[in-house]
């Protein structure tokens, strides 16, 4: 008889945080939201009205800006995976506000942990169910940028990791700060991050736009370094500061797993 070999997680996981059953908590929702997949088909339209508007608005006023080579690009091609990424962020955060209501109201993942299930466990699978929802916007996003000749170059297939690394990193750190919050009043704070990420992570417009002492402010933005490696991506453009873009997002990623788990333990174990 011979037995299976614990995955990668499960053997440097803290004892007792990580049991390998996140896919129990991924299965979960995907029993709730099947019996309303209107409300999951929503939010892919938000991203999807934004580049209409520009398609047959904005961008008749504005035909071309500097793409990520510096040279001319369309505008609606410009925004397009800025609107990708900020989708993903989106998705993924708003996902969060139903663990707020999980945590604080309905005592949800206390009775989680009753089970062999640890806080890892909790987090891991919360941010692979926002991955998964952020993923199905992707898709549709993609198709129909792609239907519109937005995606230039066959390295666009690539936005689909990249969207995904997105979902993880901002859910991740989502969970993280929502545990800290104490009523529905206080999520407020959290659109009152997301909305100036929103406008000025150089979705609508290029980072040189700005003064130089302002342009190392906004490279601080997580939203940003998405949507920098998208725009790069979308284009087929590659520099070794997407490299550094990449690298920050699976930084924020690997703390986000980090301190959300801390959290979920300290709040409900101790």
């Amino acid at each position: 008889m011979t037995t299976a070999r614990p995955g990668l997680v499960l053997r440097i996981a803290p004892v007792g945080m990580y049991h390998g059953r996140a896919g129990a908590l991924i299965e979960r929702a995907l029993i709730v939201y099947g019996r309303s997949w209107v409300v999951l088909v929503s939010g892919a339209l938000e991203p999807l009205l934004y580049l209409l508007a520009f398609q047959i608005g904005f961008g008749k006023l504005v035909s071309t800006v500097a793409g990520p080579d510096g040279r001319p690009m369309s505008y609606v091609a410009f925004v397009a995976p800025a609107l990708l990424a900020s989708s993903a962020m989106n998705g993924a955060v708003f996902e969060t506000y139903n663990m707020f209501f999980k945590l604080r109201y309905a005592k949800h993942y206390e009775a989680v942990l009753a089970t062999p299930v640890g806080p890892m466990d909790v987090a891991l699978g919360e941010i692979g169910w926002a991955m998964l929802r952020g993923g199905l916007y992707t898709v549709a996003f993609m198709a129909v940028t792609g239907a519109m000749g937005l995606l230039t170059s066959w390295w666009a297939l690539l936005l689909l990791p990249v969207a995904l690394l997105v979902s993880f990193a901002f859910s991740a750190i989502s969970i993280a700060l929502v545990s800290f919050l104490r009523s529905t009043s206080q999520l407020d704070y959290i659109q009152l991050v997301l909305m100036p990420m929103f406008l000025f992570s150089t979705t609508f417009f290029p980072i040189t736009v700005y003064p130089a002492a302002l342009q190392w402010v906004v490279r601080c933005f997580p939203l940003y370094h998405g949507i920098e490696l998208m725009r790069g991506l979308a284009g087929g453009f590659f520099s070794w500061s997407m490299a550094g873009n990449l690298a920050y997002l699976l930084a924020l990623a690997a703390f986000g797993v980090w301190a959300s788990t801390r959290r979920i333990a300290k709040l409900l174990l101790t």
